[in-house]
């Protein structure tokens, strides 16, 4: 029987059958030869295993702390630390664990790198979110004292790691520049679904009203407020037929989200459909008429790639959204931008763009070139395997990667130990 190296992923802030990302990742090492275990707080139906893949184990855990404030999450962070080393521990004593990968936020972890390492195991470091900046945009004060500590908790997570994996690559340079990694160990993995997640057509979609999307998680942050105040400017500039504002996602501001629709009675032209699966996500876009990415001008969304907006260019979709760094490097073409993020800007986009069937069509056909030259996770997860390939090969022989894998323009030699 052929020895399928065992990878270890932790994953803190979602079941991992919430999170599309790690879901993906952890097809792709099964597709490439390797065994998969995953430690994530518990969903609703405390799964055993990963929906959809071959035989990845899924190691939860109660999370029964959350809440507002430093101390909540000081509290949330420590209990995750405790229960994920406890859940690693049991694996590495029982089972023939190779590696381990953790995914922020949080970054707390580094110490389990640093004993992973000391035992010859090698440990990746999933860079999904910048802990100091999310921090500074969910707070009115910022503590200085709490911004250093994430810093230096973020800066730890990075250079004990064996490996840096970014979403982008304002998030590489962080590794390099802010964290002190060497760039040859630091490659950049997109978010993005496969070409068979999508339904992708350069045509209109047909139905009775034209329907813009809101897509993903609905946080303080993610500022999905913006897009209500939009809809409601849209409706005093156009009227409230033909046309409609779908929101589909969850988080801590849906109720507060829900109340702001009902007050401001436009419950007419928005709707709301909650959290929904992969196939649900396509069927929802294949109807989309734009995609919305209303998040303001911050250091975050200025260095962060919008997990949702990937989604929208990947099926065609036209995206409306502030230009942001690296909104604008993976939306080229396929979007039309504002600069003050405000609900009067936004409407006013809106409207044009709903009744611009030739810039529509142009940003469809932008988009779809987008998504296969680069974004369909088939090309990350070439990038990604290319990784596991060098610190835990499934043979004793490493293969050489292919030219058009490797991100950093500059590969280790084939042959050196990385723990």
């Amino acid at each position: 029987m052929t020895y399928r190296p065992h990878i270890v992923i932790i994953v803190v802030n979602l079941p991992v059958e919430r999170d599309r990302r790690v879901i993906r990742e952890c097809l792709a090492l099964e597709q490439a030869g390797y065994r998969v275990s995953v430690i994530c707080p518990s969903g609703e139906e405390k799964l055993k295993h990963l929906p959809g893949s071959r035989d990845t184990a899924i190691r939860s855990f109660r999370q029964p702390f959350g809440g507002q404030g430093v101390i909540s999450f000081a509290v949330e962070f420590i209990w995750a630390f405790l229960a994920v080393s406890w859940r690693l521990m049991g694996l590495v004593l029982r089972q023939r664990v190779r590696a381990v990968q953790a995914c922020n936020p949080p970054d707390v972890f580094w110490p389990l790198a640093l004993l992973m390492r000391a035992l010859r195991k090698p440990f990746v470091f999933d860079h999904h979110d910048l802990s100091p900046e999310l921090y500074e945009i969910k707070t009115d004060q910022p503590k200085g004292l709490v911004s250093w500590l994430l810093r230096v908790n973020e800066k730890l997570s990075m250079r004990c790691a064996s490996w840096v994996v970014s979403t982008n690559e304002s998030y590489r340079q962080i590794a390099i520049e802010r964290g002190g990694c060497r760039p040859d160990r630091v490659t950049v993995v997109r978010n993005g679904p496969s070409a068979t997640e999508v339904t992708g057509s350069a045509t209109a979609p047909v139905g009775p009203r034209k329907r813009i999307v809101y897509l993903g998680v609905i946080n303080e942050q993610d500022r999905v407020d913006i897009a209500v105040n939009a809809a409601a400017r849209l409706a005093e500039m156009r009227g409230r037929e033909g046309w409609e504002l779908v929101i589909a996602g969850d988080g801590e501001c849906l109720p507060a989200l829900r109340s702001m629709v009902s007050d401001g009675k436009l419950d007419d032209v928005v709707s709301f459909t909650g959290w929904l699966g992969g196939a649900e996500v396509d069927a929802l876009l294949a109807s989309a008429t734009i995609g919305i990415q209303p998040d303001p001008r911050t250091r975050m969304a200025e260095l962060s790639t919008m997990a949702k907006t990937v989604e929208y260019v990947a099926r065609g979709v036209p995206v409306v959204a502030t230009d942001l760094l690296e909104t604008v490097r993976i939306t080229e073409g396929a979007a039309r931008y504002v600069t003050s993020a405000s609900p009067d800007e936004f409407a006013k986009a809106l409207d044009e763009m709903l009744d611009d069937e030739r810039a529509l069509l142009s940003m469809r056909e932008a988009g779809l070139r987008l998504f296969a030259a680069d974004l369909a996770w088939e090309h990350q997860a070439r990038k990604y395997i290319s990784v596991w390939q060098r610190l835990a090969p499934v043979s004793r022989t490493i293969p050489q990667p292919r030219a058009d894998v490797s991100l950093t323009g500059q590969n280790p030699p084939v042959n050196e130990p990385i723990n």
